[in-house]
């Protein structure tokens, strides 16, 4: 893979990536984001193959892994979550959970003993998706940093440092502004990376007089 099809594969990615929020957070958004994904981890194989740094694309593979592992735990917590209110109405047949709901109708006390173990359950889940997050933009900003290093373009170390901060910064929100800049930064730099060797400038030799 030569350093403008790698270079333009991470460019497109990070533009599709920056794209699928625009799309309605619908099933097409985590298709686009997906296929983004993955365009941008093929382009940084190639840029870490180039730039003889495996660091480039270790570091983004281990963020992504990152990734999917917290929000993998997020669903485990938010399941178990469920289960475990349901429970509290004594539902062990799950085939027949509508009839046992209308024989035991929930009074206050049960509702309440429900209540109380799913926003404990989904605050668990939060933090748990939180600190993955901040874990996958340490990485993802070791990345950067190693390509803006090695290519010359530092607005990858701009890049990475607005991840890491909308990451932590998620919990109110804004972070998720931020990270979308990111995005369109990471964009914006692949595209500038030089594909030829930039020449000094030649002098002339003075003449001897």
């Amino acid at each position: 893979m030569t350093l403008e099809s790698s270079k333009n594969l991470a460019g497109i990615g990070a533009i599709l990536l920056v794209i699928s929020p625009l799309v309605f957070y619908n099933v097409y958004a985590g298709i686009i984001s997906l296929i983004g994904i993955i365009l941008v981890l093929i382009g940084m194989k190639g840029l870490a193959d180039h730039y003889n740094e495996g660091g480039i694309f270790n570091n983004a593979l281990y963020g992504f892994i990152t990734t999917i592992i917290g929000g993998v735990a997020f669903v485990g917590v938010l399941v178990m979550t469920v289960i475990t209110a349901i429970t509290q109405l004594g539902i062990t047949d799950w085939t027949d959970w509508a009839t046992k709901i209308q024989q035991n109708p929930m009074d206050w006390s049960t509702l309440q003993n429900m209540v109380g173990p799913i926003i404990i359950g989904a605050i668990a889940a939060l933090i748990v998706l939180f600190i993955f997050m901040i874990i996958s933009a340490i990485l993802y900003r070791k990345s950067l940093s190693a390509l803006a290093t090695k290519s010359g373009v530092g607005m990858f170390e701009t890049a990475g440092l607005l991840l890491l901060i909308g990451a932590v910064l998620t919990i109110i929100l804004i972070g998720f502004l931020l990270i979308w800049i990111a995005f369109i930064l990471a964009a914006v730099a692949f595209f500038s990376i030089k594909t030829t060797p930039t020449q000094p400038p030649t002098t002339t030799p003075p003449q001897p007089t």
